[in-house]
């Protein structure tokens, strides 16, 4: 849909409660397995499988991301991706969103609008059928997204991060170390002194601008995760936190070491192991042909002393995390 045009975008603190949500749900589609939609006390989702996936996640300003560098756009997209890919990460396929707004009177009600968009549109290309079914909307001083994500097994079981066996084959889907290099590109170009300013494209290189687009809008192969489940997936998880964090998480659920193979991690390995918010899917295989979208690049081993290796060595990189990495990156 259209942004609403400058002359005609008033702030959120001179709208009631039903201005503002009108103007979101007309920027919605109803979702494939909702039986009541938005607009009554609660959404009703169809669960054929019989269980339900559920996973939440919020974005706060300041911690989780700028809007000197995110547009509405950019933000609803995000909120729905990382969401969608801890589904996925089950072996579900994503049926519904949840969204909850703690939103500043100062805010435009054109940035809303576009943050429904930016919903719409993630699911749209990432989990055809799944939409924003319902949520709830609050004032608040800091800028919070908060987001539950439905999913549906569709018989299957749910793949978890404690079934890797020694023997198992490791394989990811998706990019590794794009959006830790979106955020380097962000804090090394884009501030003035400790105040982030807007993106310039004209100072970004290609490579620069698909990395900024990983970091702020990713693009998880959110259809991957039943394609794994099927295919026998023992093991699986969504790598938000980095392949070193995330993979010694796998290897501790399932009391195994996972050894990696560092030429299968691309030209920077390093950065593939310890940067954050690519949300690939980290999946274990049994030996044998991996489903496609998925690419080996390790072998699960018997638990040993070390419960991650890299061409045989202990890895020493720890992962994301955001009670410090903001602000290490700041500094």
């Amino acid at each position: 849909m259209p942004s609403r045009p400058a002359s005609d975008d008033p702030r959120l603190g001179d709208l009631s409660e039903g201005d503002i949500l009108r103007a979101i749900l007309a920027r919605t589609v109803p979702a494939s397995h909702a039986v009541i939609g938005p607009g009554d006390d609660a959404a009703v989702i169809a669960a054929p499988s019989g269980s339900v996936v559920a996973t939440t996640d919020t974005l706060v300003h300041g911690p989780d991301f700028r809007l000197a560098w995110s547009s509405g756009y950019d933000l609803g997209w995000k909120a729905a991706a990382v969401n969608l890919a801890d589904v996925a990460a089950m072996g579900a396929r994503p049926t519904a969103l949840l969204v909850a707004l703690a939103v500043p009177r100062d805010l435009r009600l054109s940035f809303v609008e576009q943050l429904a968009d930016g919903f719409r549109e993630a699911c749209g290309a990432l989990a055809p059928g799944c939409a924003v079914v319902g949520g709830d909307l609050t004032v608040s001083d800091v800028l919070t997204v908060a987001v539950t994500a439905l999913g549906d097994l569709e018989g299957r079981s749910a793949v978890t991060r404690a079934g890797a066996r020694a023997g198992d084959a490791v394989a990811i889907a998706g990019e590794l170390g794009d959006a830790a290099r979106g955020l380097a590109v962000l804090f090394g170009r884009f501030r003035d002194g400790e105040t982030p300013v807007p993106v310039d494209p004209t100072r970004l290189g290609s490579g620069e601008r698909s990395a900024l687009v990983a970091q702020l809008r990713p693009s998880p192969p959110i259809g991957l995760g039943p394609v794994a489940a099927t295919a026998g997936a023992t093991a699986m998880m969504d790598v938000s936190d980095g392949l070193a964090l995330d993979a010694r998480r796998l290897a501790a659920a399932s009391d195994a070491t996972i050894a990696l193979d560092g030429a299968a991690l691309g030209d920077d390995p390093e950065r593939a192991l310890a940067g954050g918010e690519d949300h690939a899917l980290l999946a274990t295989f049994p030996s044998g042909v991996l489903p496609p979208g998925f690419r080996r690049i390790g072998e699960v081993r018997p638990r040993a002393e070390d419960d991650l290796l890299l061409d045989g060595r202990p890895v020493d990189v720890s992962g994301w995390d955001p009670y410090r990495d903001w602000d290490s990156a700041a500094g």
